[in-house]
């Protein structure tokens, strides 16, 4: 297994993220504890010390779960991560609440790592609202030695995330951000990398596969990428791609069956990052992936649309909505602007179109997102 230093601590590079836990029945909730219990068990045989779980993961049972498997070893033999949940409004007044539950799940006395869960378009505010008294309650829980190192996940735009960090980048010690050689460019995670190298922040890993969706490509690409590295496998290429990031401390990944965590520990053996031919045939076979809809964002559009919307972010957020086939991102960031200023606000009067110099059917791709959007 391959370390990576953090302040005094030495973390496998590989985490076991506990999103994707096997299942009984495909019952998301229904966790299969005893399939669990066993990968886990190869986990720590092979060097794996950094576990990351969440208040929602698993409708609330992932922390109950991993917390009870933990507990069967020496607290010191592993780093555990969970989140305050601020992905729910609901939840922001609860923070200590909260908190004790989540201790009383994972059945630890502290947390080594503690995350502000989604930092987003959606709850940007509240986070940042000195009334809920968050940011106080967990830098408390901190110097009671119950967190011991404090930091953000975040799925929203650079703004975002440059905002929260401005506001409490100097209390946060890494951040984690969805990064892999798709959203390299597609969602701008390049710029991302960027500007917590500015802040001086890690960098752990969520979403390396993409949910699985680059461990399983077209034949086409899988020849070219076989070409390079014979012995790789695909999904290798993600972690491999990721190895070449310095920046990048933890990558977690969510596995979901022995096969699947026995692979990942073996590319994890070793570090072989990927040299200029190979990043670039990658990103390649992204930008073919990408049947993207190709706005420049030069804004154009906007001044002519009697709506006032901001058509160059929907188009981005469409183009996400649907490389994904639906997911959470595009809602999560739509919630966050007014009904008024939605893609269904369209008139179809084409002004914008009259003016784009892409040429882009504006109205018919608006209609499209609405119908997606349900």
């Amino acid at each position: 297994m391959i370390y990576k230093n953090f302040q005094d601590l030495k973390l496998s590079a590989l985490g076991l993220g506990t999103m994707r836990l096997p299942l009984i029945g495909g019952d998301d909730a229904n966790i299969d504890e005893e399939t669990t219990e066993k990968m886990v068990a190869y986990a720590m045989e092979h060097g794996v010390n950094y576990y990351d779980t969440a208040w929602g993961y698993h409708g609330g049972n992932s922390e109950t779960v991993i917390g009870k498997v933990l507990s069967r070893y020496p607290r010191e033999k592993f780093y555990l991560a969970t989140k305050f949940p601020g992905y729910d409004l609901a939840n922001m007044d609860k923070v200590e609440e909260i908190f004790e539950k989540q201790l009383e799940k994972c059945r630890v006395d502290y947390f080594d790592f503690y995350l502000f869960h989604n930092v987003c378009e959606m709850n940007i505010e509240q986070y940042l609202d000195p009334k809920y008294g968050i940011l106080e309650y967990l830098l408390k829980q901190k110097e009671n030695g119950r967190i011991r190192h404090l930091g953000l996940s975040g799925h929203g735009s650079i703004e975002v995330m440059k905002r929260f960090l401005d506001a409490y980048g100097k209390h946060m010690e890494f951040c984690q951000i969805q990064l892999n050689w798709v959203d390299w460019t597609f969602q701008n995670a390049r710029a991302k990398v960027d500007m917590l190298r500015e802040y001086h922040l890690p960098i752990w890993v969520m979403e390396p596969l993409r949910g699985g969706r680059l461990a399983n490509l077209d034949k086409e690409a899988q020849a070219k990428l076989k070409a390079l590295r014979p012995d790789e496998e695909t999904p290798a290429w993600a972690f491999r791609f990721l190895q070449s990031i310095p920046e990048v401390t933890m990558i977690l990944s969510g596995m979901s069956n022995m096969e699947q965590l026995q692979d990942n520990i073996h590319t994890f053996e070793t570090e072989k990052p990927l040299n200029g031919q190979e990043t670039e045939e990658l990103l390649a076979i992204a930008k073919s992936m990408l049947n993207t809809v190709p706005c420049t964002a030069c804004h154009y559009c906007t001044s002519h649309c009697p709506q006032g919307l901001d058509i160059p972010n929907l188009l981005s957020l469409y183009n996400e909505h649907s490389f994904t086939g639906g997911g959470f991102i595009a809602p999560m960031a739509l919630s966050a602007i007014p009904a008024e200023k939605h893609p269904d606000a369209c008139l179809a009067c084409r002004s914008c179109e009259a003016v784009c110099p892409q040429q882009i059917k504006i109205s018919e791709i608006m209609a499209d997102f609405a119908q997606k959007l349900g």
